[in-house]
């Protein structure tokens, strides 16, 4: 019998951050280092790194962009929700009308690139568990 993966206290998160673009994961990380400093962050660049890691490491939240090469953020998405279906994962876009799209793929929020970091944050915060 499977028994269920208890959530880690916010001192032992293990987060993905899932993003080609260089860059953007490089700002994503300092971003949630600055107000989660204890999380331990693994990065990937294509979707299916992002599913291979999520298999490794079993992360608690996964932070998604929508357009990666080998596999789609949205496909990614549905893989690692179909096997991890307690990891959060929120999804990014630069296309801001793309939250139907992600929720069907069974992300757990929705964030558009364009919006400020303080909102991202928040939406990072709202889907891990208490401290």
């Amino acid at each position: 019998m499977d028994v269920p993966e208890q959530p880690r206290e916010r001192s032992h998160l293990r987060i993905l951050i899932a993003d080609d673009q260089r860059n953007t994961r490089s700002g994503l990380r300092a971003l949630l280092l600055a107000s989660l400093p204890s999380a331990d962050i693994w990065e990937a660049s294509t979707g299916l790194e992002a599913v291979r890691l999520t298999d490794e490491i079993q992360p608690d939240l996964i932070v998604m962009d929508i357009r990666m090469p080998e596999l789609d953020g949205l496909s990614a998405t549905r893989r690692i929700k179909a096997v991890h279906g307690n990891v959060k994962v929120l999804v990014l876009s630069l296309r801001s009308g793309a939250t139907a799209e992600a929720t069907a793929a069974g992300a757990d929020a929705f964030v558009s690139k364009s919006e400020n970091p303080e909102r991202l944050l928040g939406a990072v915060l709202a889907l891990l568990p208490p401290a």
